[in-house]
Formats: C-alpha cells, sequence, structure tokens
C-alpha cells in the first residue's frame, strides 16, 4: 500500500460569476509525480493519469464515511464501462497536481463522474476526463437492475452536492 496525501479541501464549492449563479463542487485530492508514475523522459505516463482518478474516486466516498470495500461486500462493484481522456499537458516528475472528481450525472445503475488534473494553484490544466460506471452484482457479474440502498445513498450525496 502506498502511502498518499491527505484530501486538502474535501468537496469543495467554487462559485462561477454570470447571469446565472452556478455552483460547482469538487472532490479534490492532492497528487504529485512520483518516480513510478513517469516514463524515462521523466513524464506522468498516461496510466498513471487513470490510476489518479480511481484514488480520487475511492477517496471521495472515503470522506463520506464509505468505503469501497463497504460497497463491495454489500455486493455492488462500479465498474468502468467508458472512458474518454484528453491529456491538454504532461505533469512532470516531482510536480503537485490536484485532482478534481464529481458526479455529473446519474440514470439509474449509470454514474458519470468528471475529472480535472491541475495545478495546485489552478493556472494549469493537465488533464480532462469523463468516466461511466455501472453497478455490477459482484456475485454474479451482471449489470445490476438497482444499486443497493447503501451505495444509491452515498451516490445521492455526491450527487446533490454537484449542483
Amino acid at each position: 500500500m502506498k502511502p498518499q496525501l491527505e484530501p486538502t479541501r474535501a468537496i469543495q464549492t467554487h462559485f462561477e460569476q454570470g447571469a446565472d449563479q452556478t455552483i460547482e463542487q469538487w472532490f479534490e485530492y492532492p497528487v504529485r509525480a512520483q518516480p513510478h508514475h513517469t516514463d524515462y523522459g521523466g513524464i506522468v505516463w498516461h496510466g498513471s493519469y487513470i490510476a489518479w482518478m480511481e484514488e480520487a474516486r475511492v477517496e471521495c466516498f472515503r470522506s463520506l464515511g464509505v468505503d469501497y470495500a463497504d460497497m463491495v461486500a454489500v455486493g455492488c462493484e462500479l465498474q468502468v464501462v467508458n472512458l474518454s481522456i484528453r491529456y491538454h499537458r504532461p505533469v512532470r516528475l516531482g510536480m503537485p497536481a490536484i485532482v478534481k472528481a464529481r458526479i455529473a450525472e446519474m440514470k439509474g445503475v449509470r454514474v458519470n463522474w468528471d475529472y480535472r488534473i491541475q495545478s495546485p494553484d489552478d493556472q494549469e490544466l493537465f488533464v480532462t476526463a469523463q468516466v461511466t460506471l455501472v453497478g455490477v452484482d459482484s456475485e454474479r457479474g451482471k449489470i445490476m437492475r438497482r444499486l443497493p440502498a447503501m451505495v444509491q445513498d452515498v451516490l445521492a450525496k455526491l450527487s446533490s452536492q454537484a449542483g
């Protein structure tokens, strides 16, 4: 188990001013590019970004008092069925970054997440991504018709904070 930095600002509120005032809430998960995250040139390998996004999602659940293992224990796995990622700028060895995660939309057992990986000062955008998860019955290996109540509750908390 590799040590991680503690989340700095769990669910953070950002206001965008305009004709309509909207509230965006993101879970923020700090990371630092370690040697094992990079290629031989000191650039973060593309798969490391995906691992960071999953770590952020798991820590987001933990910030609400739910370990991912708790969801698995009730027979539900949230499996990735779609991933779209855009690399804007590379993260280099030793650089800190913030992985921002939030639920964009929920439809039944399908949960869409948005991600941003950016510099801690919000000046550089490294990655944007969207991930779609579906609830899968861990015993049968089939997509669930309905998520367990505990999973629905935690996702409802997150989606209500999405604005």
